[in-house]
């Protein structure tokens, strides 16, 4: 699917398409979108750690918790896609 289409297209609808079809664009268009979730959750995080913990790296396993968010999510659960990325990368870090 083009960039064009996808760009036309509600969340809503790709999250349908993306469901059936396990389109890799749009799962790289999830990914680019909600990166700075990640960074946001990390800063949240890492204020309760240690100062020998890297940003980094709790960016990091973020990131794996983000696509695992992807991956799992379903949108017939009435729940945004954003609180449940943020659950899941909250757990991943």
């Amino acid at each position: 699917m083009g960039n064009v289409l996808l760009e036309q297209k509600t969340e809503e609808e790709l999250w349908d398409l993306y469901r059936h079809g396990r389109d890799p664009k749009i799962r790289e268009a999830f990914i680019k979108q909600y990166a700075p979730l990640v960074k946001y959750v990390a800063g949240k995080v890492a204020v309760g750690m240690p100062h020998n913990v890297e940003f980094d790296d709790l960016v990091g396993f973020g990131a794996f918790g983000l696509l695992d968010a992807i991956d799992k999510f379903d949108p017939e659960k009435n729940v945004k896609f954003k609180t449940y990325a943020v659950t899941r990368i909250r757990g991943a870090i």
